[in-house]
């Protein structure tokens, strides 16, 4: 196995194990022998545990934003990339569920550097979400965009953590919600927001 692989590897058994069992209650042992490697070899990658949860957050980071910039990309109208935008995010949730609710749950467990990282993915969504809107919404003054940003951020975060605890709740439908609920509130600011 290529280191490459064998990082793959180690990070997707770490975010199962902290999806299982929590960031404090995840051990370093477990995920070594899910993984068939030594304890050791798990430091020589990524330093310490904490470097092991920081890794996992910075792969989400980079996987979230090139989800969502493809979904977005082939969109055709404005609502069009919302509502891409949206499915690709809680598709993307629905499939780390388990790390996501984790982070949710436990963030002051987390280690600064993990907390940082989320940071970090909120502040490159946001950039993307306020690009977007700045572009199907030219009308809005910055301010309203400031402020539709972090209302989207905030509700798809808490939308999606309520999503992780109903598995009767697709994807599409929690983007379904997050979508109409944002071009409800964004209409006054769209040049032809029309009907649904």
């Amino acid at each position: 196995m290529s280191r490459a692989e064998r990082e793959r590897q180690m990070l997707d058994v770490a975010e199962e194990v902290f999806g299982e069992r929590g960031y404090q209650a995840g051990s370093m042992d477990e995920i070594a022998e899910r993984c068939g490697v030594s304890k050791p070899m798990l430091y020589e990658y990524f330093g310490s545990k904490d470097g092991l949860l920081t890794a996992c957050v910075t792969r989400s980071k980079a996987e979230l934003l090139d989800v969502t910039q493809k979904a977005m990309a082939g969109a055709s109208d404005p609502r069009d990339i919302l509502w891409r935008g949206m499915v690709a995010y809680f598709e993307f949730v629905e499939a780390h569920s388990r790390s996501f609710s984790m982070l949710l749950r436990e963030p002051l467990s987390a280690p600064p550097s993990a907390v940082a990282a989320v940071e970090a993915t909120r502040r490159q969504q946001s950039a993307l979400i306020a690009g977007a809107l700045s572009t199907f919404a030219p009308c809005a003054p910055s301010g309203v965009i400031d402020a539709f940003t972090q209302i989207i951020m905030g509700g798809s975060e808490r939308l999606a953590h309520w999503q992780t605890q109903r598995p009767e709740v697709s994807a599409e439908d929690a983007a379904r919600h997050m979508t109409d609920f944002c071009w409800n509130g964004l209409s006054p600011y769209l040049p032809d927001a029309g009907a649904p």
